[in-house]
């Protein structure tokens, strides 16, 4: 189950994996099992504290054929200084208006989205699921997802990024004719 705003789990830092034990690997498959079953929206990307987990893990699966890759404690090194919005590939068979538009969103809060600049590349230390560090750069949509599930792991929500940049927050709404339109939140 993935746990919804405003539970307190999402807004506060998680713990550092000391063990990577049964519980650690636990952890790991619900992230894993939950991630493949979330529809409407398809989640790219889920950190432990979203399933009610204080730890530093989280998934991701930026296309539906892409093998699931597991990041423990989880590090931005460095960034690029060059900022992108979400970039989607012409592989993208879901054309829903959020992913249209290259809007940023969240499973743990439902029907918002945002427009939001991030840095283009970074550089992430983690141990993956054999337990080995490892250092990798990361660019592009990828880049965004790893940013989007460290600020998970860090308290902090998309939401806070996106008013932090000045920028408006939308959900979809369904027209008279079922279309999908944007509608600001005023906040």
């Amino acid at each position: 189950m993935i746990v919804k705003v405003p539970h307190p789990v999402l807004t506060r830092p998680a713990k550092e994996v000391k063990k990577f034990d049964k519980k650690a690997v636990d952890i790991i498959n619900r992230l894993k099992k939950i991630l493949n079953s979330a529809d409407n929206p398809k989640g790219v990307g889920l950190a432990a504290p979203q399933i009610g987990e204080s730890l530093r893990i989280f998934v991701t699966k930026p296309r539906e054929p892409d093998k699931i890759r597991v990041f423990i404690n989880p590090k931005i090194i460095s960034q690029s200084r060059k900022l992108s919005e979400i970039k989607r590939t012409d592989e993208d068979k879901d054309k829903s208006l959020a992913k249209e538009k290259k809007l940023e969103g969240c499973l743990s809060i439902e029907n918002v989205w945002g427009y939001l600049k991030r840095p283009s590349t970074v550089k992430l230390r983690f141990m993956d699921d054999k337990g080995k560090i490892k250092e990798e750069d990361f660019n592009g949509f990828m880049a965004t997802i790893i940013q989007h599930e460290t600020d998970h792991l860090n308290g902090i929500l998309f939401t806070q990024r996106v008013l932090e940049q000045n920028q408006k927050l939308y959900r979809i709404e369904k027209t008279e004719k079922n279309e999908e339109q944007l509608v600001e939140i005023v906040i």
